[in-house]
Parts: structure tokens; C-alpha cells; sequence
């Protein structure tokens, strides 16, 4: 799929794949996203690397303000792991998210994705909402489960995380 433009009233944004000249940029937007959990920069410039294919960059006038990370399960070869969602503050209030997310499923890259995981701690209620949103455009199935546990997993540094499955009845790629 070709880089995605979309004029809109607010602004212009561009939802393209990533380039490994892009890493630095992402790293800076995420550390701006607080409180999400910072990775290095190198893990970024991999990320934009390796899973190009599967990370979306949202840029307005050259500059990102919306990032998507993400990466096909090594087992489940129809099920897309979305890492980590960022919207810059001066992005927020546009659905920005969720059009990352149906940019980055429509792609031709995704048209055997029949499963979304992500994982999310209870009380994040920006991602929750998110995810149901997308579920429901796409008339998903959204479960969850506690995942990664506070005391087992996190030394009780973290809250738990909750594996969030939604089951799609049609690959998104062929209905958008």
C-alpha cells in the first residue's frame, strides 16, 4: 500500500511505514508520550528496520506526531502484536489512534491478520477505549486476561498487564 494521505479540515497527515532514518524521531516521540514505557533508541531504529511492515508513522507537516509499533506473532502467522500506541499531545482529540490502526491493518501486508493482540494494565482508559473502538468498526470479538502479572512478572514494579484479543470475522485488509 502507498504511503496514505488524508486532507482533512485539522490538517494534513501522512500514514506511511517507517525508514531507519526515521528511529531517532520515534524514540523523541515517545519519550514525549508520557506515561508510556521508553525503549532505546536502538530498539526503535530496529523496529523501523525489521518491522517496517508492520509499525505505522503518522506525520503532519514532516513531523511525526503518531507512531504504532508492531509485529506478527512468530507462531500465529494470522495475528498482528501492536507493542506500543504513541499520539503526540498536539495530536490527541483527533482519533488519531485508531486511524493509525486502520491505516496499518488495510495494507496489503495484513490481509491474513484475523487476530489483534496488545497488551494493557487496567487502568489505562485511552488504550481500552481504543481497542473496543477498533473492535467494534470492524465487528471484532474483544477478550482479555491478566498476561503479564505485577508480582510474577514485574517484581510488583508494573501493574499487570492484560492480553487483549480481538478476533476479526474477515481480514481487516480486504474490507477496508
Amino acid at each position: 500500500m502507498k504511503d496514505m494521505v488524508e486532507p482533512e479540515n485539522r490538517d494534513t497527515l501522512i500514514f506511511r511505514k517507517p525508514e531507519p532514518e526515521d528511529g531517532s524521531d520515534i524514540w523523541a516521540l515517545i519519550r514525549a508520550c508520557k506515561p508510556l514505557d521508553e525503549n532505546s533508541m536502538y530498539c526503535n531504529l530496529i523496529q523501523c528496520d525489521h518491522f517496517a511492515d508492520t509499525c505505522v508513522l503518522a506525520e503532519r507537516d514532516g513531523v511525526p506526531v503518531g507512531w504504532i509499533s508492531g509485529y506478527i506473532l512468530p507462531d500465529a502467522a494470522d495475528t498482528l502484536f501492536i507493542w506500543q500506541v504513541a499520539v503526540s499531545g498536539d495530536a490527541r482529540g483527533m482519533g488519531l489512534g485508531g486511524r493509525m490502526l486502520d491505516s496499518l491493518l488495510s495494507r496489503d501486508d495484513m490481509a491474513g491478520v484475523l487476530h489483534l493482540k496488545t497488551t494493557i494494565t487496567r487502568d489505562n482508559d485511552a488504550s481500552w477505549a481504543l481497542f473496543r473502538s477498533l473492535a467494534a468498526r470492524h465487528n471484532g470479538v474483544l477478550t482479555d486476561k491478566p498476561h503479564f502479572r505485577k508480582d510474577d512478572h514485574f517484581d510488583g514494579e508494573h501493574a499487570t498487564e492484560h492480553m487483549v484479543t480481538i478476533r476479526f470475522p474477515a481480514p481487516v485488509a480486504r474490507a477496508a
